[in-house]
């Protein structure tokens, strides 16, 4: 995934105090370095580890699946019963429990870094969850800014939004051998004020770090917006001059001519993730311009929202959408895949010198996937097979600064079992505080 997209059939990877101090020919590095350590890789595939633009690392981890799939989100009183209960009854333990069962879930699957989708409340226990994993991620503190009151209201809540995402930023600075970082992450929609929005751009531009948001997966946010601002939704955000090439805004998929415009011209990273869309009915075949936004010169990466973190099960599903929807083979190749869940995911997290690609200089981040497997055998374009064969149960081992989290499909840093009985523990717990019955159309006889 470096510049020239070379592929080394017979290569090596030279890594040393965390870092890629080689890349190439297996003869050419084996001349050059003389290794500590050496790894035989000739029955694996070494990529770039694979970067998630869009997940939520708590409310839905310990519930996934509880939830009857036809739940409609746009039904608030739905979203109400269903949603909020789910997230708003996490404790701080928790929010613990289900960082390090999604941190293992992303590893196992060769993602390496994350960016979160701002839905957590405890911060501080989510943080040391994602750290006992050793995964890369940008995190954020759940802000909602916008009173439900008078005009008090409002300002007193968008005070008290701006004050608590400033205290979480400033505890968790992006530093140099800090694997975990806050960023001043909105829930996006309609659910900060101007000031908030305007606060969060701030920071992120004086502390170099990004804003990230939900925008537009139905037309609920367009209505709202021109409703209450006079404009759409992306219109509203330019105008409050909050847009910028460090503004990641996730799903977006009804935007009118003007928003897509307005998206080119400002450079924001754009995330598309398809389970989430094809699962809550987005309508994204129909109206979703992704390969437009992308062919014009938009960064777009993938996201796996709240459901399977396997990201390479992504791939075939966002391509294979709008191949269908455009009748066009062309749209959306496999190498467009991989680059968005590596180098373009790098890019939006502000972190493209640093990871992204195989490449000296860059952090040893990287995942080996198992060649003997049937779907990689035999093995004759290691792109197109990635993309639209395999997935993430052949990956093997995941590196994250040179250090080995997966080895041999295991986490080399906590008792995966003992994880598990946790997180079931909590989520039995979680979902009795919520009061929510499992609904199941098969009787589930105990």
């Amino acid at each position: 995934m470096d510049r020239e997209r070379r592929i080394f059939l017979d290569g090596a990877l030279a890594v040393d105090a965390g870092r890629i101090v080689g890349v190439g020919p297996r003869g050419e590095v084996a001349e050059q370095f003389s290794a500590r350590r050496t790894i035989d890789g000739r029955d694996l595939i070494v990529t770039p580890g694979f970067i998630n633009g869009h997940v939520h690392i708590t409310g839905d981890p310990l519930t996934r699946g509880f939830m009857p799939d036809t739940i409609d989100y746009r039904d608030s009183e739905a979203f109400l019963h269903w949603v909020l209960p789910r997230y708003l009854s996490h404790t701080a333990q928790d929010e613990h429990v289900s960082a390090k069962l999604a941190a293992l879930e992303m590893l196992r699957c060769g993602i390496t870094c994350f960016l979160e989708a701002g839905t957590i409340r405890h911060i501080d226990e989510a943080a040391a969850g994602l750290t006992e994993l050793g995964i890369r991620a940008r995190i954020g503190l759940w802000t909602e800014g916008r009173g439900a009151g008078d005009d008090v209201g409002s300002v007193q809540a968008s005070d008290a939004a701006i004050a608590a995402m400033e205290a979480a930023v400033t505890a968790y600075p992006p530093d140099e051998n800090a694997r975990i970082a806050v960023w001043p992450l909105l829930v996006g929609h309609n659910t900060n004020s101007d000031a908030v929005w305007q606060a969060a751009k701030a920071i992120a531009d004086a502390r170099n770090l990004g804003v990230s948001a939900h925008m537009s997966p139905y037309l609920s946010d367009t209505e709202w917006y021109l409703e209450n601002t006079g404009c759409r939704p992306i219109e509203h955000l330019a105008r409050l001059g909050v847009l910028g090439d460090n503004v990641t805004l996730t799903h977006l998929a009804h935007l009118a001519d003007v928003e897509a415009e307005l998206l080119i011209q400002s450079g924001v990273n754009v995330v598309y993730c398809p389970l989430a869309a094809l699962k809550g009915a987005f309508g994204v075949a129909r109206s979703g311009r992704y390969p437009e936004l992308a062919a014009a010169g938009i960064n777009l990466l993938l996201g796996t929202d709240g459901y399977d973190c396997d990201i390479m099960r992504l791939m075939p599903m966002a391509s294979g959408t709008f191949k269908d929807a455009r009748e066009d083979l062309s749209v959306f190749p496999a190498h467009q895949m991989l680059e968005m869940i590596t180098i373009n995911g790098a890019r939006a997290l502000g972190l493209a010198d640093e990871i992204g690609s195989i490449e000296p200089g860059k952090r040893a981040d990287f995942v080996c996937h198992d060649a003997n497997r049937p779907e990689l055998r035999p093995l004759l374009n290691p792109v197109n097979q990635l993309v639209w064969s395999a997935d993430g149960r052949g990956v093997r081992s995941v590196w994250v600064d040179g250090e080995c989290l997966i080895d041999n499909y295991r986490s080399t840093r906590i008792d995966e079992d003992a994880l598990f009985r946790e997180a079931q523990a909590a989520g039995d717990a979680l979902v009795a505080r919520t009061g929510l019955h499992l609904q199941s159309p098969w009787p589930i006889i105990r």
